[in-house]
């Protein structure tokens, strides 16, 4: 038996994430980051077979503002990126950083049957996660 304590990703993750509808105006979106205070959004299924997306400041900084597009006439559907990777809540945190460096993400749904149920990231990964494990911080 190992001694090692076990952290998963249900212990570090935040809850508070916003779903957006695709077909919603870029311009509408930049309205519920600001509004939200977040620079991530995730994008709702259109149907039950459809995949979550996300779209995030860097999307539109690159698909709409460098390509001088109107935000007013461009929805969301249109540049979200699909599908996502995303990570089961009883994870283990340093395998959810393997895939992390593997893949270069910077945020992870996290999914449980089907459903975002949070968000994770390498801040909270090291932050919480790697200071409980370490019990140094």
């Amino acid at each position: 038996m190992s001694d090692i304590k076990t952290i998963t990703v249900r212990d570090v993750m935040k809850t508070g994430f916003h779903i957006i509808d695709g077909r919603i105006t870029v311009t509408e979106a930049v309205r519920t980051m600001k509004k939200h205070k977040t620079s991530v959004l995730f994008v709702d299924k259109f149907h039950d077979d459809d995949e979550y997306g996300v779209i995030n400041a860097g999307i539109i900084a690159k698909l709409v503002l460098a390509k001088d597009r109107a935000p007013e006439r461009v929805n969301v559907y249109e540049i979200n990126e699909k599908p996502l990777i995303s990570v089961h809540p009883d994870m283990d945190i340093r395998y959810c950083s393997r895939l992390f460096a593997r893949y270069g993400l910077m945020r992870a749904p996290v999914m449980e049957q089907g459903k975002i149920i949070g968000i994770v990231s390498p801040i909270q990964l090291v932050l919480d996660g790697l200071c409980e494990l370490s019990g140094v911080c």
